[in-house]
């Protein structure tokens, strides 16, 4: 049975608000990803400060640190999920979903128990219809995600850390996230960041030599300032550059739906001009077949 003209007119006209709201949203995430990018960017000169300052610490002491002491008293570990918290940006959060599944079966695999902490509504949603426990979950800002929050989840994951293990403390820490390259590549990141692996030198720019440090009041209590300031800053790092891989993505399949939207629309006026021309040569044949009728008669 032929569609009638009517119908292709409401599908065009859906179409256009659909269009509309993928436009609006393209602009919102085209806005917003310059700043987040900047962001982003921002905390790598300190990040990188940070993780010389820890390895000239473990390089120059024989300290044994909690956060950077291998356990062995548990089996148990905790795994931070970053995704988002709102639809509409392609396979972002299943890229990343993807990724942290891979992460579990190899963590089980190895016999051990996953703790989970999920950041992003699209996780928690993820998780919970698969009835996956989940120890903690934040939502609410995962495009635009502030320094309190990273440290609230910082926190939260080093005391699980440092809990014992009868209390349900864990003995490693994964993370995984997007990585953000560019506006058209964002990786999905698996990070170990418990316990602590500084693999970055500290050698002087341009020479082979480590410089000589001195650690007041004591290389111990320095340590103790820095290693969590260390992991806080990493789980916000990760956190920006998840939340510029988020609207970066958000506003590539915002236009791509915007561009299908149009397609669309070409697709439905055609389609109804071609049923306006049959509703019309119907009216012809019927008025000359009722004409020849009369005549008949």
């Amino acid at each position: 049975m032929a569609v009638s003209q009517r119908v292709y007119k409401q599908r065009i006209r859906s179409t256009q608000t659909l269009k509309k709201m993928f436009r609006a949203m393209e602009l919102i995430a085209a806005s917003r990803i310059g700043k987040a990018r900047d962001r982003a960017l921002q905390t790598v000169p300190y990040t990188r400060a940070i993780t010389r300052a820890v390895s000239a610490v473990a390089t120059h002491t024989d300290i044994a640190h909690p956060l950077t002491s291998e356990r062995e008293d548990t089996s148990r570990v905790a795994m931070l999920v970053i995704t988002s918290d709102r639809g509409m940006a392609g396979a972002y959060s299943a890229m990343v979903l993807r990724e942290a599944e891979r992460l579990r079966e190899h963590l089980q695999d190895e016999g051990k128990e996953i703790d989970l902490y999920v950041l992003g509504r699209r996780g928690v949603s993820f998780y919970t219809f698969r009835q996956r426990s989940i120890v903690k979950s934040w939502t609410g800002d995962s495009d635009s995600p502030s320094l309190d929050r990273a440290n609230e989840v910082a926190d939260t994951l080093l005391r699980a850390f440092l809990t014992d293990p009868e209390q349900g403390g864990v003995g490693e820490l994964h993370v995984v996230y997007t990585r953000f390259r560019t506006m058209v590549s964002q990786e999905p990141q698996v990070v170990r960041m418990l316990p602590l692996e500084v693999v970055e030198g500290v050698a002087e720019p341009g020479t082979d030599a480590l410089p000589l440090y001195d650690f007041e009041p004591d290389a111990d209590e320095v340590l103790d300032a820095l290693l969590p300031r260390y992991i806080r800053i990493r789980i916000f790092s990760s956190m920006m550059q998840a939340s510029a891989s988020e609207l970066a993505a958000r506003q590539r399949a915002m236009h791509t739906a915007t561009e299908n939207a149009e397609d669309l629309i070409r697709n439905y006026t055609r389609l109804a001009n071609q049923a306006r021309q049959a509703e019309i040569t119907q009216e012809i044949s019927e008025i000359v077949s009722g004409a020849d009728s009369m005549a008949a008669s």
